[in-house]
């Protein structure tokens, strides 16, 4: 199986009754918590293959049964690492479940797992389809400083304004158009990952995946700037 499929861990011998355990929280034979391995990712946490389409519902569900079975209360009368690791792994599955549960940070985390994508590593810049508008935006935006800081004209402010909401709106139809976008990659990922696609494959996808993360990461800082500037100097 590829490592970009899922995380395998090696069988190791229980620390209770010594039988051997590969992956999971539980011992099968006596029910004991088990020591994670170091690289276990939240895809493995819940025993999902790396695949971008995951149904909410049963994310849900599988939260909530690990949630009640790992929850510390069940191991009041427990060893001292058992209740460790109790509270450990309650707050990895929190962590887990709020980052597969959301789309975008559920690809975000699968590229980073893949060296794909860091932290403060992610290109702003304006997405070449778009560097016409965003130049007359940008230009709207200086219009309308300058307008108020030399107390110009109300209609005048306000004709700026309104052109401004229209220039969001225009941009928040792109980002939908860049989460439609996600939507399909995510698809051909899945279906990539089933056909055992190579390495070069994978990568190739995971370049547009990005690629479409910068594009929406772009835009909403782009969106979220007029907003601000239209509800804090209205």
């Amino acid at each position: 199986m590829s490592a970009s499929t899922t995380t395998t861990t090696a069988a190791t011998a229980c620390w209770s009754c010594g039988q051997a355990v590969s992956g999971g929280h539980f011992c099968a034979a006596c029910g004991k918590i088990q020591p994670l391995a170091r690289d276990t990712d939240y895809f493995a946490f819940f025993g999902l293959p790396r695949k971008l389409s995951i149904d909410a519902g049963d994310l849900e569900q599988s939260f909530h049964a690990l949630s009640w079975k790992l929850h510390p209360d069940n191991f009041v009368r427990a060893s001292e690492s058992e209740r460790d690791l109790s509270l450990e792994r309650s707050s990895q599955l929190n962590d887990a479940y709020r980052t597969l549960l959301d789309p975008i940070t559920r690809v975000e985390y699968l590229l980073g797992l893949e060296g794909m994508r860091r932290e403060g590593q992610q290109k702003q810049q304006a997405p070449p389809e778009l560097l016409e508008e965003v130049f007359e935006l940008n230009e709207s935006l200086d219009e309308l400083r300058m307008a108020r800081a030399a107390g110009g004209d109300l209609d005048e402010r306000a004709r700026l304004s309104k052109t401004l909401e229209a220039a969001a709106k225009k941009f928040q139809d792109s980002l939908a158009g860049v989460d439609a976008e996600l939507r399909k990659l995510f698809v051909a990922w899945d279906q990539a990952l089933d056909a055992g696609a190579d390495a070069a494959a994978r990568r190739a996808l995971m370049e547009r995946m990005n690629a479409a993360l910068n594009r929406r990461s772009y835009i909403r800082n782009l969106v979220a700037g007029v907003h601000k500037e239209l509800t804090e100097n209205c």
